[in-house]
């Protein structure tokens, strides 16, 4: 008898709720939005299983408030943010969900000891993870047909905005499409975030359970799913504990200006930075002079190095004076690329001592990170030991093990992890923030996201349990990779196979024609020799990807692209600056080529940002990506 109450209780908490929230779903259908696209529906519930992956619950309370800020004020209609204040509910008890409010104010008025206050003409907008055996049909029948991703197990976000009325009845409506955009970004933004929260010890009572954390605030790029695009691909989200965390708005934002191209050179011709012995040489962008100590910059967009005013005036005449607004442009982006979750050090100035400040310098993969080994030809690096040997040295919890993740299912069966970017990845695989592997597993957290999710016919087929073939092309540090690239085949999660074609000149010629099966589902095929060269005599590829590539640095991609124009094959591309993804779609366009998945940052790009010799523009190995027939 006894169980059969637990049972029951349990149940009618479920349905009815307990303790904070509102009550169960309002039956609101997002089918019904004015506008919106079944791919946006897609994405929201890709976004909403992202984020309780991430299990904020486990912290946060309904006392901890945030203050959200998407864009700019005047992004939004009444040039003011739609739903500027969340909380958390359910980790005590009571409704599994997270709340937005119109203001803090709302939002304290609302939040009660033990219960959720229903104080009248306050409206809420509610994203409720329910089960689905619960939920009303017409939801239910919108899952199905759209194939909605699922959270955790067995629960699919419900989404409404609610108002109680004078007589504690309540009230719901659909959310608006401008609605559902702000709590998109939200959820992508706040399951980045929320895991840096630092619990403040001191502030805490004695008496309470209630865990305080330190003042925070933290501004990252979300980016819009394709269908939603406008302009500029990234919109800046901010997200401060408790609210009214101070935020200054820049008076021009890249995300909704064009670039100033400039009539005449800035009046303040320089800025003079200095530079201290560790920062070493740089190179003047017009006569290549090495400049050290002192050095000089273009006074308006900061971003060319010049050893004086001769060389700085030449280059303005002759080329600076039609880039220098496009560079102002992306030196503004440089804070929203920055890959601000990790607390190792990022900024890569000199190779070789940044790995020695990492104690990593000639280890392992990393010595594909300088150029201390580079008499040694890619692939035939010598291998001491086994995966602990690869990663450096690293302490055992700082780089993924060679192991299945657990308890990831999917209807009762497994399938490929879908990813938002590194934060998840790390939650995922306990790595720590401090641990650098990122910089190195850019390369094939890159290739798996490209394959499960900018190109659907790949991310069916794996979820078909079928195999993919990738052309992968231009290999060169990523030959001495392999320990890396062997973590696709445990993101697959047991379901669907990988055939990699590496093809490209700097394969040895002793490995080429070579197949390591680098894990149970994934094996890589070695071929020496440019692509259109060797494409006939390869097996027919689902995709073809080539990272770093530089497109535009070297004349024998003409022939590669007129090849994958030819065969109408889905490719991307990555580059390592905006600058050069730019010059890189010009070149895909001149060849013929369609552009189907825009020039975006990649979600997993490196975290270290590399230092040009005559430059301060923002560059990360594969930093930006494009896509082309997908």
């Amino acid at each position: 008898m006894d169980l059969h109450l637990n049972n029951l209780f349990a149940r009618f908490q479920q349905q009815f709720g307990s303790g904070p929230g509102l009550g169960p779903g309002s039956g609101t259908c997002l089918l019904k939005v004015d506008g919106i696209a079944p791919a946006f529906i897609k994405s929201l519930f890709k976004a909403s299983a992202a984020l309780y992956r991430t299990d904020p619950w486990k912290r946060l309370r309904p006392r901890h408030l945030f203050g959200v800020r998407v864009g700019k004020d005047s992004d939004w209609t009444g040039k003011k943010q739609p739903f500027p204040c969340a909380q958390f509910i359910g980790g005590e008890g009571g409704d599994l969900c997270f709340h937005m409010f119109r203001s803090d104010h709302d939002a304290q008025k609302m939040t009660g000891s033990r219960e959720t206050i229903r104080v009248p003409n306050v409206e809420v907008l509610r994203v409720s993870y329910e089960l689905e055996s619960l939920m009303f049909p017409s939801n239910r029948r919108m899952i199905k047909s759209l194939s909605l991703e699922v959270s955790g197990t067995d629960r699919f976000p419900v989404i409404d905005v609610t108002r109680c009325t004078s007589t504690g009845d309540l009230q719901f409506r659909n959310p608006t499409l401008e609605e559902l955009r702000f709590v998109f970004a939200f959820m992508k933004a706040v399951a980045l975030v929320h895991p840096l929260l630092q619990q403040d010890k001191e502030a805490a009572p004695k008496w309470s359970r209630l865990m305080v954390f330190e003042p925070f605030i933290e501004t990252v790029d979300v980016q819009w799913p394709l269908e939603m695009a406008k302009g500029w691909d990234l919109v800046a989200v901010t997200i401060a504990h408790p609210p009214g965390q101070a935020y200054e708005e820049k008076a021009t934002s890249p995300a909704s200006s064009t670039p100033t191209k400039y009539a005449e050179p800035p009046k303040e011709e320089f800025v003079d930075v200095k530079m201290n012995s560790a920062a070493g040489l740089r190179e003047c962008a017009m006569c290549e002079k090495e400049v050290n100590g002192d050095q000089s910059c273009c006074s308006r967009c900061r971003a060319v190095v010049y050893c004086g005013p001769v060389c700085q005036k030449q280059h303005w005449k002759e080329t600076h004076k039609g880039l220098c607004g496009l560079y102002k442009a992306m030196m503004e982006r440089e804070e929203e690329l920055a890959m601000k979750i990790f607390i190792f050090p990022c900024s890569v100035e000199h190779p070789c001592k940044w790995l020695e400040l990492l104690d990593l310098h000639q280890k392992g993969m990393w010595r594909r990170k300088c150029n201390c080994y580079s008499h040694c030809p890619f692939g035939l690096l010598p291998v001491k030991g086994g995966l602990w040997d690869s990663w450096g040295n690293l302490d055992d919890e700082e780089y993924p093990k060679d192991s299945p993740f657990s308890n990831h299912l999917r209807d009762g069966m497994s399938s490929p992890i879908l990813l938002s970017g590194w934060s998840e990845y790390y939650n995922l695989r306990s790595l720590p923030l401090s641990s650098p592997v990122a910089v190195i597993l850019s390369h094939p957290l890159t290739v798996y996201h490209i394959l499960t999710t900018l190109n659907m016919s790949t991310k069916n087929l794996l979820l078909k349990g079928k195999e993919v073939i990738l052309h992968y092309l231009g290999p060169e540090g990523e030959l001495d990779w392999m320990p890396a690239f062997a973590e696709i085949g445990h993101l697959l999660n047991g379901l669907g196979n990988i055939q990699v074609v590496m093809v490209g000149p700097e394969v040895p010629t002793n490995l080429s024609g070579t197949v390591s099966g680098i894990s149970s589902r994934v094996r890589v095929n070695l071929v020496r020799g440019v692509y259109q060269e060797e494409a006939t005599y390869l097996p027919s590829p689902d995709v073809v990807i080539a990272l770093n590539c530089g497109l535009e640095s070297y004349p024998s991609w003409s022939a590669a692209l007129d090849l994958i124009k030819s065969k109408n094959i889905p490719a991307f591309f990555t580059d390592q600056s905006e600058i050069f993804c730019t010059n890189a779609k010009q070149v895909l366009r001149g060849a013929g080529l369609h552009i189907t998945h825009p020039l975006t940052p990649n979600p997993f790009r490196s975290p270290a940002r590399n230092q040009g010799l005559s430059t301060n523009l923002p560059s990360y190995s594969n930093g930006f990506l494009l896509g082309v027939n997908s």
